[in-house]
């Protein structure tokens, strides 16, 4: 660390970074096409040191993108070589293996120079709507079907635009427009970054960033191993089990608490599926360090240092570190249920912190929507690709009730439906919390919500189902009850599955039912106050009321009384 700046002033450059990458994230928000970016958030934005070290990330983003982020950085330094970097560069790859994880992300890394020296790197991710082959769903046998593979490579070289590269990816997508603005998009938010940078660099007299680095790892990895050595030095195995494509999986994870690390081991775990839910390593890692990181250190700013002392390891070709040529679009359905396998061993080192399971995946779906066969043809119709990402119930913590119609532990926001809609000929005829749904407890599961999903006259679509929880809803923790699992069916009761692509003719709905999270603790523990202002808000129903939570008859009556008079 030099010796002429004080730690005051590193503090207050430590805060910069993190506002100037926060800065870069909104940039690519605000400048996106894909409605997964604008709306959901979808997205990471980070600084790197010269060695491809995590210095800082943007508040806005997802612990899946951020965190494999992390590691990509130093495979571009060693694809490209530091020989090879100019002013104006720019890279690109979607390898799920040096990226984060599926095809649908691309990843952007430029080089950062300062008076004519490379100081550093800005690395962003976007998930993208389509990038060809099968399309995003789970149907793919091997990677080579799920669409175009980038491989590390440069998008731009002295600030002029690879036109080759261009027009190969313009003619491999359904969405050439969309995704050649995404890609835009990526590489002016970290121009935008770099430009934050500089003026810091030269407002604080900064040759380079070797001092705030130091400075940063210094104080992250202190902070984080003094949060691991106040742990009890054992360790706990936790499982849990999900839908998968045909054939239920089991996700089985040992955490070891060894003082200056913990280490998951991911032994015994479900092998490789031949539907595209496997999850590479790198994407593994990411959320089950983010679930210990949100357990015991979760005010340390990530980057890193912090995240170095938690180490994953998996054999190869299981599901949470499938190998090349493993299919992987929907690798995001098993990575967002590693914490809380992860979870269910830490409860039994650390008891009463870490929350009930709750709804896992996200509960996407993607319809591709084209003229009905059996119908006329809508004026200036054409297919279209809208993707839709919505949430189920988190699970109840020890303290607080779950949030309803969240994402956890991906953090990525709800579409609004007038979005939705502007993407494409899709009607979404409803959107609303789903009553009953939470699992009750001392505190109760979120919510998941009820969706009903239809297109505009004239047209017909497939749906991608990208969900889970249908045959194993989320567990409660300590005594709470399980939250509802996930449905889907076609409006004359024609059922569906949670995953893949299925035919939906013209005039008919879809109407999906997403799960709740398990609630935490003895039902009969729940305060009554607290039920009767579940009732009245229509989280909970009568029956629920009083034969779970003890409610009684007058009590009940009372509260819906009191509702309908406020209602009228």
């Amino acid at each position: 660390m030099s010796s002429n700046v004080s730690k005051v002033a590193y503090h207050v450059m430590w805060n910069r970074l993190i506002s100037v990458v926060e800065e870069q994230a909104q940039a690519l928000v605000r400048t996106a096409f894909s409605t997964s970016v604008r709306e959901a958030g979808d997205l990471s934005a980070g600084v790197y040191d010269t060695q491809g070290r995590m210095l800082a990330q943007a508040v806005t983003g997802t612990p899946g993108h951020v965190n494999a982020m992390a590691d990509a950085v130093a495979h571009f330094i060693r694809r490209i070589g530091f020989d090879q970097m100019f002013e104006g560069d720019v890279y690109v790859t979607n390898d799920p293996w040096e990226g984060t994880g599926h095809l649908h992300d691309i990843t952007m890394v430029s080089p950062s120079f300062y008076r004519g020296q490379l100081i550093g790197f800005f690395a962003c991710t976007a998930h993208i709507v389509d990038i060809g082959g099968r399309g995003f769903g789970a149907d793919a046998a091997s990677i080579y079907e799920e669409g175009l593979y980038l491989p590390i490579m440069k998008f731009a070289e002295r600030g002029e635009v690879d036109q080759t590269l261009i027009r190969i990816v313009r003619g491999n997508v359904r969405e050439p427009d969309q995704l050649i603005g995404d890609m835009y998009a990526l590489a002016t938010c970290n121009e935008i970054g770099h430009r934050r940078l500089i003026d810091m660099m030269a407002e604080f007299d900064l040759p380079d960033l070797d001092g705030i680095a130091t400075f940063i790892f210094e104080n992250s990895r202190a902070a984080t191993l003094k949060a691991i050595a106040a742990l009890p030095q054992t360790e706990a195995t936790g499982s849990l089990v999900m839908d998968g494509f045909d054939t239920p999986i089991t996700l089985n994870v040992t955490v070891r608490i060894l003082g200056d690390r913990i280490v998951s081991d991911f032994t015994g775990t479900s092998g490789v599926d031949k539907k595209g839910i496997n999850c590479p390593l790198v994407y593994t890692k990411a959320y089950a360090c983010y679930a210990l990181k949100v357990a015991i250190a979760p005010e340390i700013p990530n980057n890193h240092a912090s995240l170095a002392p938690f180490q994953i390891t998996a054999l190869d070709n299981t599901i949470v570190n499938a190998v090349h040529p493993a299919p992987v679009a929907l690798r995001h359905i098993v990575g967002h249920f590693v914490p809380d396998a992860v979870f269910n061993a830490f409860d039994q080192i650390v008891p009463g912190v870490v929350p009930a399971e709750g709804a896992g995946c996200l509960c996407n779906f993607q319809v591709s929507l084209r003229p009905a066969a059996d119908q006329p043809t809508p004026p200036d119709a054409k297919r279209s690709e809208v993707l839709t990402f919505n949430s189920g119930g988190s699970g109840a913590r020890p303290n607080h009730d779950g949030l309803s119609a969240t994402a956890f532990p991906s953090g990525v926001m709800t579409m609004p439906i007038e979005a939705t809609e502007h993407a494409g000929p899709v009607i979404v005829w409803r959107k609303e919390l789903r009553p009953d749904s939470g699992g009750a407890g001392a505190t109760r599961g979120g919510l998941g919500q009820f969706m009903e999903v239809g297109a505009m006259p004239g047209f017909e679509f497939d749906i991608q189902a990208m969900f889970d929880r249908g045959q194993h809803p989320a567990k409660g923790r300590n005594g709470g009850a399980e939250g509802a699992a996930t449905t889907i069916a076609l409006d004359d009761g024609t059922a569906m599955r949670v995953k893949g692509k299925q035919f939906v003719p013209h005039g008919r709905k879809v109407m999906m039912a997403f799960p709740g999270g398990g609630g935490y603790g003895a039902p009969k523990d729940r305060d009554p106050d607290l039920v009767k202002q579940d009732l009245a808000r229509g989280y909970i129903s009568v029956e629920v009321a009083q034969d779970v939570y003890g409610l009684s008859a007058a009590a009940a009556a009372e509260v819906l009384k009191t509702r309908d008079q406020g209602e009228t």
